[in-house]
């Protein structure tokens, strides 16, 4: 397992501390990073329901999944084996049955049927049908929003945590400069993100990498207006601005990393807006520190850039750490106007400052530990624009 059985009993412990806090005696979790962070379990079987029932008067809570998965979660947590519990097949993407009937049927025979239960009502992985069949299931429960709940609690790393993240800013170095190497003028963008899942998953000569909760995305040409694009079987044309934004993930903990480049000179309007972000980038990470909220960061990345006449209203940044598809932030303390997070050390965060307009954007970002004085970069990569020359051989 990729921690000691203590450290998952102090994570469960802090669970059941916030349980009370909230006055809820079982928490459904169906966050698959959640139920990795408490149990260890690790399988792609997300895409069925399954849920970990944390019960705060029992000591080891109840994984409860599709029947073929069940081995997974016996081989990958600490769980006593009878704690491991699965639904029939046919309960599976069925009209008549569902699971969350099953899991209704489970509390209530282990007593657990008339008590104040959370759920993760805005979770991925908790659908409309999941509330409305175990509020059927379970007539006399009282349910509450538990949404969060443990990501609040994983949002301040452990040692051993911060050492799996350091080694996914190292991927991640090593994979942004794959790309950056890869991306030239006649090249196809698919072609670079094969080379990019390549580097993300060898990793490095001591370790290898794991799956990123996200996929590369890397908008190219007037695309770049926009961030959340992957790539096409369009070839790159000289004058391109590529915006690359890939991550380094290993045991399942993430360390994203963006940058942009150009093919060929850049135009004086990407060139002056690189120069701001990396100018907001530096300030907003110096200022970093224990002690300083979420809000007061994102307020030194604002004055910066106004500075120069720019403007952007969204976040800059959000906590990060372990997770599974679609997502690699933990939706807790976001760099933004209004948060009011106090950074505490080993708290992790991807500030990603970008700025995008009609036509063309730039974007680079850093993932960060909070030290017991400032802050760590994770990834060791030189924070510019990327000028690559222009290829004789573009044949678009």
């Amino acid at each position: 397992m990729p921690f000691e059985l203590s450290e998952y009993k102090e994570r469960m412990l802090k669970t059941k501390e916030r349980m009370a806090s909230e006055g809820i005696e079982v928490m459904l979790i169906t966050d698959p990073a959640n139920m990795h962070y408490l149990t260890g379990y690790d399988g792609w079987s997300f895409y069925v329901h399954q849920m970990l029932v944390v019960m705060i008067d029992e000591e080891q809570p109840i994984w409860i999944g599709r029947g073929q998965d069940a081995n997974g979660a016996k081989a990958t947590t600490w769980l006593y084996h009878h704690n491991i519990i699965s639904y029939p097949d046919d309960h599976v993407q069925s009209l008549t049955k569902h699971p969350m009937d099953f899991v209704a049927k489970i509390l209530t025979e282990i007593g657990q049927s008339k008590r104040v239960i959370g759920v993760e009502k805005d979770s991925y992985y908790f659908t409309a049908m999941c509330f409305i069949r175990l509020k059927a299931g379970l007539p006399n429960a009282v349910f509450k929003d538990g949404t969060n709940l443990v990501n609040w609690v994983r949002l301040v790393k452990s040692p051993k945590e911060i050492e799996y993240m350091k080694k996914a800013g190292k991927i991640a170095g090593i994979t942004m400069q794959t790309a950056v190497e890869a991306v030239e003028a006649g090249v196809r963008e698919c072609d670079v993100a094969a080379k990019i899942y390549r580097a993300q998953i060898s990793g490095t000569k001591e370790y290898g990498g794991d799956y990123p909760a996200i996929v590369p995305l890397m908008p190219a040409g007037r695309k770049t207006s926009t961030p959340h694009l992957t790539w096409s079987d369009d070839r790159y044309k000289e004058g391109d601005t590529v915006i690359l934004e890939l991550a380094g993930c290993y045991k399942r903990y993430h360390a994203p990393l963006a940058r942009t480049l150009v093919i060929g000179p850049p135009s004086h309007e990407v060139s002056e807006l690189s120069k701001v972000v990396i100018e907001g980038l530096n300030a907003a990470i110096e200022f970093i520190k224990p002690g300083v909220t979420c809000e007061e960061v994102e307020a030194v990345w604002r004055t910066t850039i106004a500075k120069s006449g720019y403007k952007k209203d969204s976040r800059i940044g959000y906590s990060l750490g372990l997770n599974y598809p679609p997502d690699w932030g933990e939706h807790t303390a976001s760099l933004r106007q209004g948060d009011k997070t106090v950074l505490q050390p080993n708290m992790t965060f991807h500030m990603i400052p970008g700025i995008w307009f009609d036509d063309y954007g730039v974007e680079l970002s850093e993932s960060f530990r909070v030290s017991e004085a400032g802050c760590e970069i994770l990834a060791d990569y030189p924070r510019e624009l990327f000028i690559k020359p222009a290829s004789i051989e573009d044949v678009s």
